[in-house]
């Protein structure tokens, strides 16, 4: 699977470094540069040097356009209109594309799917597979606090990932409905179990809790708010 970043700023190396951690191979980072590769000259942050020296192993050094021909998964993290419909075309059959940035995403859901994306996503709530990290904030906070974590790791970002895609079923799994909708209730309790969990097995956890608690009371929690 070939998968493009298009931003490393804050967003856009964080999800970089998720995706290594999660195992994607083929992955080439994108920034105002072009790709990011080892020994690019100029200067490059803690960040980005690190993605340089774990992704592009095959050391592309072109742009966007060049990065994307034959990926199967484009995601942006960047400006406005910047996945424009030859772009999208260039990728493999059946591609994935997730345009974040906002307001203004990098395109819109139609137009992706209009230029023959399989699955299309942004950070908007006006479109279908929101992809927005008010999903994910509140659960990992509410895991990492019910335990005292003394640090948010790595391996509770993946425990956050992994209980989302844990949320829809196979038999549910449509183009149009790839992730929980932002006021899926399930959401926040889901993580913030799957997170505590993590902390106690990484003995950062403070408190010792049994995750279905935390579950129970993230659940209470919700519907108290939901109805306040």
């Amino acid at each position: 699977m070939k998968v493009v970043v298009n931003g490393c700023g804050a967003a856009g190396s964080a999800i970089g470094k998720l995706l290594v951690r999660l195992g994607v191979k083929n992955l080439t980072m994108i920034d105002v540069h072009g790709a990011v590769y080892e020994g690019r000259p100029g200067e490059m942050d803690m960040a980005t040097a690190y993605l340089a020296s774990v992704t592009n192993q095959d050391h592309y050094k072109g742009d966007l356009k060049g990065a994307v021909k034959g990926a199967d998964v484009l995601l942006g993290v960047s400006a406005p209109r910047l996945f424009t419909k030859e772009v999208i075309q260039s990728m493999n059959d059946n591609a994935v594309v997730f345009a974040l940035a906002n307001p203004v995403p990098e395109t819109t859901y139609e137009e992706a799917k209009a230029a023959g994306a399989a699955v299309a996503g942004t950070g908007r709530s006006d479109a279908p597979n929101q992809v927005n990290n008010v999903c994910v904030f509140p659960g990992i906070f509410r895991g990492a606090l019910a335990v005292r974590a003394s640090a948010i790791t790595e391996e509770m970002k993946v425990a956050a990932v992994k209980a989302i895609t844990g949320l829809i079923a196979d038999d549910e799994l449509r183009e149009d409905y790839v992730v929980p909708g932002a006021f899926d209730r399930r959401i926040v309790p889901a993580i913030a179990a799957a997170v505590a969990k993590t902390a106690m097995e990484q003995g950062i956890a403070r408190v010792k809790r049994d995750p279905e608690d935390i579950r129970k009371e993230a659940a209470e929690r919700v519907e108290r708010n939901w109805n306040a």
